[in-house]
């Protein structure tokens, strides 16, 4: 279902993503894991066309993100890191811009604005300016408008960041029962998350892939991602340069 081949991204002289080639079929939970600046979020937006890549090609459901990207899009639902914007409009006002972007109109938006708001507990905060909201509760926002037109392809950059507990347990849940028809690639900074959700991790080191594995052969003893996080990244938790 995505398909990255042999990606290559550059930033002037900095190389972000060095060669990255990986599968996530329908069904599968895919960990994107390394550092901060290793090149996650940059493959992410790649996948998803945000980014054009200099060599390589990524396909979603077939489609060449390049070539056909109107075609491959439509079979994404994507959450950026740290996602914001939009101010100003409700939530469901949010939801209906979304919605009308991926050519959703009337009876049939409304139900998918249902359908999200009640799948991620969304209803109390509806008539809310976005601007309005917490940090989780904008997580929320945008993870629905990921949801909304029932894609085949999740990529998620940092889903449950600044969720509470609670609100964690419960997008895990939900990322564990899109899985039974989509295929999901995930990033986060929380190893026991994909300890828990993970079917197999891809780690990333200084934009290369260095580990491409089921996520159990990769635990310890204790059942932990931690030590084999650390040996393949250099023990360092964060690249000069930021997240790119």
């Amino acid at each position: 279902m995505i398909k990255a081949e042999k990606l290559v991204k550059r930033f002037g002289r900095f190389t972000a993503v060095d060669g990255v080639s990986f599968r996530v079929s329908s069904g599968q939970i895919v960990g994107l894991l390394g550092a901060n600046g290793a090149g996650k979020s940059t493959t992410m937006r790649l996948l998803t066309g945000y980014l054009s890549a200099d060599q390589g090609t990524a396909r979603v459901g077939g489609f060449d993100i390049t070539a056909n990207r109107d075609a491959a899009q439509r079979l994404i639902g994507y959450l950026p890191e740290s996602a914001g914007g939009f101010p100003q409009i409700t939530v469901r006002e949010f939801l209906a811009f979304a919605g009308e972007a991926r050519n959703i109109w009337g009876a049939e938006l409304r139900d998918a604005i249902d359908r999200v708001s009640e799948m991620v507990d969304l209803n109390s905060a509806l008539h809310r300016r976005m601007s309005e909201l917490s940090k989780g509760w904008r997580q929320r926002a945008w993870f629905a408008q990921a949801l909304l037109h029932d894609p085949s392809a999740l990529i998620l950059d940092e889903p449950t960041d600044g969720l509470d507990p609670n609100q964690k347990d419960r997008a895990r849940a939900l990322i564990r029962d899109a899985a039974k028809d989509k295929a999901i690639i995930l990033s986060t900074h929380i190893l026991e998350e994909a300890e828990e959700l993970c079917d197999r991790v891809i780690v990333i080191d200084h934009g290369r892939v260095v580990r491409d594995l089921p996520c159990q052969d990769l635990l310890d003893e204790r059942g932990r991602l931690a030590p084999a996080f650390r040996q393949l990244t250099g023990g360092s938790a964060e690249r000069p340069g930021g997240n790119p």
